[in-house]
């Protein structure tokens, strides 16, 4: 394997590196562990990418409703990607100052402490086995005690239940959880502990607060919260930074050990990778669905509007947090028009498809596939198109579903100004990432019903790259949140064009189709 020995020097890194230092760890490994794909990222010292791979891997639907994968295939997509990364940017192990983390949040692995033998499949974020749980959870009057200590709302979305249905219905399960024999943990824990071979059990506070179990405010496992949801303390990893020396990965994998420096969920990763530090900013993520963060500082702000209130970093023991709002179908809808429907090949036609539009229809397309998200958490509803005519057709559907998107945008931006006083008061300007961003015509139809101007980034592998700045952070190669702020490069900035008229016309109609959606919940 050939090693670069003339990497360009960049300011970021740190100043007292001596310069064989500098030359030979200058690199930091990105994992970004999705729901239907692992990457790997090698970022350079000047946050540019030097390689990169990616791999699929199975979904497993066991039943209507579930959505399960093999814990083994996330590992050997995992190990297989960086492994391939550094190959082709021509690195060793000696040449990675770290290794970051970011992983689908929610995603719960149940393994035995001793063999590393998962008793289950992971059962991922999207399950809904566990609504029973949950609908129990809520007549015995938890909920307001759950929310107040994590800032979530009860739903199968999150960790907790999800660990107590697999104890509950895995022989044996219970048990050996209670002889502290099993080991829980999302999957940054998983791989954590696969990388270290077995020596460190450890999460971050980003993916701790996701769980349903740990408590926002004290930085903690809350051991109410275990009690009402029968979790064993000894399962649970340990809560440190979002950037911190987690551990070194086993020489055998990589030809060397490297330091395991930096962990955070993916939404939490896009945020810092969107260089959203300061409060009031706003970074939004179009992938399958949508996740929006507002960072509101140090005070954790409790919702009105069904926004969950949640960890947005942790660095030097200090919590920053973050209003939420999830939008199950976003990028789903345009995979709707394509395998659904028929009526594109590639997403790339949907926005000039769209842009041919009869502009005298009003089509509405609210996509509750799968129930509706922020801020309604209605998971029974079913998508629905309104205002269909007789000379409807592709280009309408086209325009509706990419318009769905924003629509659901707006209504989260609406409740995070309703619920944090200061956010009226901020210069707003959305800053977004993620598939559906490279249409110019979506975020132009963005940046139009917002009334607010929507920035989309040059590097565009913001999830990577917040995963590779916490970890390089704590390497020394990346500098203090500030600094790496100030080299966040703006690739285009879309103004609004609307007329006010027509854009409240428009908002004014989405309601109307999300109130005959809601009214329309039991009929039939």
């Amino acid at each position: 394997m050939t090693i670069l020995t003339n990497t360009i020097q960049s300011p970021f890194l740190a100043a007292n590196a001596s310069s064989r230092e500098a030359t030979l760890m200058s690199f930091v490994l990105a994992i970004d562990q999705g729901t239907t794909s692992s990457r790997a990222i090698v970022f350079r010292a000047d946050i540019s990418i030097a390689a990169s791979a990616q791999q699929e891997f199975p979904q497993h639907f066991p039943a209507s409703g579930w959505v399960e994968h093999e814990p083994e295939d996330i590992w050997t997509s995992t190990i297989a990607t960086c492994r391939e990364a550094l190959n082709k940017a021509g690195v060793g192990a000696k040449d990675i100052a770290a290794i970051g983390i970011t992983n689908q949040r929610e995603t719960t692995v149940v393994w035995d402490r001793a063999t590393g033998q998962a008793v289950h499949r992971a059962i991922v974020w999207q399950d809904r086995r566990t609504a029973g749980i949950c609908a129990k959870l809520k007549s015995e009057g938890h909920e307001p005690q759950i929310s107040a200590k994590t800032g979530l709302i009860i739903d199968p979305y999150f960790s907790g239940t999800k660990v107590a249905w697999m104890l509950d219905h895995v022989p044996g399960a219970r048990e050996r959880a209670m002889r502290g024999e099993l080991m829980f943990g999302t999957v940054d824990s998983y791989l954590l502990w696969r990388l270290t071979g077995g020596k460190v059990h450890a999460s971050d506070a980003t993916n701790a607060s996701r769980t349903l179990l740990f408590n926002i405010h004290t930085g903690e496992w809350d051991d109410e919260l275990l009690k009402i949801l029968r979790v064993p303390r000894s399962m649970l990893p340990e809560v440190k930074d979002s950037s911190v020396k987690f551990g070194d990965s086993v020489p055998e994998l990589f030809g060397g050990r490297i330091a395991i420096s930096g962990i955070a969920g993916d939404q939490q990763a896009a945020t810092i990778g969107q260089a959203c530090f300061s409060p009031g900013m706003i970074k939004s993520t179009y992938g399958t669905g949508c996740f929006a963060l507002l960072n509101t500082g140090t005070t954790p702000v409790a919702s009105k509007n069904k926004l969950l209130t949640t960890i947005a970093y942790q660095l030097a023991g200090k919590r920053t947090y973050a209003l939420e709002g999830s939008i199950f179908v976003a990028g789903a809808a345009v995979q709707w028009l394509r395998d659904g429907l028929g009526i594109i090949k590639q997403a790339s036609e949907t926005g000039p498809l769209a842009d041919r539009s009869d502009s005298a229809q009003s089509v509405y397309l609210v996509p509750a596939f799968v129930g509706l998200g922020a801020p309604y958490w209605n998971p029974r509803v079913r998508g629905a198109l309104f205002g269909l005519t007789r000379s409807t057709g592709p280009a309408e559907l086209a325009h509706a579903a990419l318009e769905s998107v924003c629509y659901q945008t707006f209504d989260l931006l609406a409740a995070m100004r309703a619920d944090w006083p200061d956010a009226n008061a901020a210069s707003t300007v959305l800053r977004v990432d993620g598939g559906m961003t490279a249409s110019d015509w979506t975020m132009q139809r963005l940046a139009d019903l917002l009334d607010a101007p929507v920035d989309r980034p040059m590097i565009q592998e913001t999830t990577a790259l917040g995963a590779a700045y916490l970890a390089g952070l704590a390497a020394g190669i990346y500098p203090e949140p500030s600094k790496f702020a100030d080299n966040w490069r703006l690739e285009r900035r879309f103004k609004p064009a609307m007329s006010q008229a027509t854009r409240e016309r428009k908002l004014a109609g989405w309601a109307r189709a999300v109130k005959g959606l809601l009214a329309s919940e039991g009929e039939g």
